[in-house]
């Protein structure tokens, strides 16, 4: 009998699931809560959750919530020659570069390194003008949804767009692999956070924490006490946990708290989405 029951026990689980979603969850949160409970109860593994909670909760995010700043972007000017503006492209290697002509402000289109091409194969072009082979710019303003952003990257087949403020000025750039990369959790950069703070609050009730946040700020952002005796930072705190250096989209469990990771390379975490169990 016994083995009846345990053979009956994913599919008694998966019941519950659907009896759940035939209740129609009320809100986002119900929903997360309804998926996570399927991920304890071995229904969905790790991986597919944190993809499901990213696609859920990216509506949450603005853009200016991922952007990489206007101090980081980097940019080529309209009246640099070739010889002056590959080594930068060669060292950033990056697929496209925003080209401005007399400040930042002045985004005049988007340079696709595939466009260069030509100048691999001809050792001079006297005749070489930067505007014959810029792209149009999209420009986008910083308040606007990551959900709405995506959908148009998608319907104009844009894969990059500059960010404005309200003033009108330019306030960084955005790419479509930045906004997927919240959904699968491959993020590039740490910019999310300002740099004089090391926790940010997303509306969803989440936050955005850097690795180098020092304990003690930790325990009197989020009123714990997790000890700093043998670590110095929430990174550090993390990585124990884990019991390894984990990889970007890796979720674990500390206290009353979900830890995924954003940002890690293979020398340390850069960013973490936490995630409050206890509401």
């Amino acid at each position: 009998m016994s083995e009846d029951r345990s053979s009956n026990e994913p599919k008694s689980w998966l019941n519950k699931l659907t009896q759940a979603f035939a209740h129609e969850p009320k809100n986002r949160q119900e929903l997360l809560e309804v998926l996570r409970e399927a991920h304890q109860n071995k229904l969905l593994d790790s991986e597919a959750l944190a993809i499901v909670e990213g696609a859920i909760q990216v509506a949450d995010l603005q853009v200016r919530d991922i952007m990489v700043p206007r101090s980081q972007m980097i940019s080529i000017k309209a009246n640099q020659t070739p010889r002056e503006f590959l080594p930068s492209i060669i060292e950033a290697a990056h697929s496209r570069y925003p080209v401005v002509g007399e400040s930042l402000d002045d985004v005049i289109g988007i340079l696709l390194a595939k466009d260069l091409l030509p100048l691999v194969l001809l050792s001079e072009q006297p005749n070489f003008n930067i505007k014959d082979v810029l792209r149009p710019a999209t420009f986008v303003p910083e308040s606007k949804r990551l959900n709405v952003l995506l959908r148009e990257f998608r319907a104009n087949h844009n894969h990059m767009a500059v960010i404005i403020d309200e003033y009108g000025g330019v306030a960084g750039l955005v790419t479509i692999e930045d906004v997927l990369e919240q959904i699968v959790g491959d993020i590039e950069d740490e910019h999310d956070v300002e740099e004089d703070s090391y926790v940010k609050p997303l509306p969803s009730g989440d936050f955005l924490v850097k690795a180098l946040t020092p304990i003690n700020s930790f325990n009197e952002s989020f009123d714990t006490t997790f000890s700093d005796d043998e670590y110095d930072t929430v990174g550090g705190l993390v990585m124990s946990a884990f019991g390894h250096l984990p990889k970007r989209n890796e979720v674990t469990e500390i206290g009353e708290f979900r830890f995924r990771v954003l940002n890690a390379d293979s020398r340390r975490i850069h960013l973490l989405r936490l995630t409050p169990l206890v509401r």
